[in-house]
């Protein structure tokens, strides 16, 4: 798929992943500097139930990366297609459109749900290879589930991405209720290895910083249990490390939200690549 957006292109993708092994669909904008240069990328990564195309579709971000002249690459959030596991259950919060940006080391799960090497390794290279795309220029932000994804990823790989952002991130999924389901499935039920994923670990055992943002909306419905924005800020505070951590008053879980601040966050992330 390919449409005009801003001057610049609005693409999506499917390829065989053999990380995940199976299909996977992406999608990217191309500012209209793709067009002479390769770009500096920003990869996004969505929450739950989502997939690539509800950020390209509901954020605004393109007339922005227009403007700043940086791509942005949104993957699926979790693997997909014929014999991929789901949740028994059928809920929302694991299994498809759920995959924690994690490596699952528990069957079913191990085959298919390693989003973490996905995102961190396979996806680079595919688009380094075939777009003009700069990854040696690279930052990373998300939403909810993705928020968590970004921030773990960015803070497990210093040096390959320059700053991270989220809105309304899961801070500590080792102590709330979507965290502890997917942990326990994917990893196991040794809660010591669930760290691993946990940004207000990550923060605490960090020996170099890199620059983070964070938004979070004071209306948010899943901010009390879900969310814990307080404990990531209090593994800062402990651990010294720096983060902008800004309360949004009135402001939801939603893509409005989303959309009222994201020009910011690409604007934060420019000033690091």
């Amino acid at each position: 798929m390919e449409t005009s957006s801003f001057g610049g292109r609005q693409l999506r993708f499917s390829h065989t992943s053999k990380t995940l092994d199976c299909d996977m669909n992406f999608s990217v904008y191309l500012p209209p500097a793709a067009q002479q240069n390769d770009v500096p990328v920003l990869y996004w990564l969505s929450g739950l139930t989502c997939t690539d195309e509800n950020v390209m579709q509901k954020a605004g971000a393109q007339q922005y990366a227009a403007q700043h002249g940086v791509a942005l690459v949104a993957p699926d959030t979790s693997p997909r297609g014929e014999g991929v596991p789901d949740d028994p259950e059928a809920s929302y919060d694991f299994g498809l459109g759920a995959g924690f940006y994690v490596d699952a080391e528990q069957p079913p799960w191990s085959r298919h749900y390693r989003m973490y090497d996905y995102i961190v390794n396979e996806l680079p290279k595919l688009i380094t290879t075939n777009l003009p795309i700069d990854c040696e220029r690279a930052g990373i932000f998300g939403h909810s589930m993705g928020g968590h994804g970004a921030l773990t990823i960015a803070l497990k790989n210093i040096g390959r991405y320059r700053s991270a952002s989220a809105f309304a991130p899961i801070c500590s999924p080792i102590n709330c209720p979507w965290g502890q389901k997917a942990l326990e499935h994917y990893i196991g039920s040794d809660r010591e290895r669930w760290k691993r994923y946990d940004a207000t670990e990550l923060v605490m055992a960090a020996e170099q910083h890199l620059p983070l943002l964070v938004d979070q909306g004071d209306a948010d419905n899943f901010l009390v249990q879900q969310l814990k924005i307080e404990l990531l800020e209090q593994a800062c505070a402990d651990a010294n490390y720096p983060i902008t951590i800004r309360t949004q008053a009135g402001y939801d879980h939603s893509y409005f939200f989303i959309a009222s601040f994201i020009g910011e966050h690409i604007e934060f992330h420019m000033r690091h690549l």
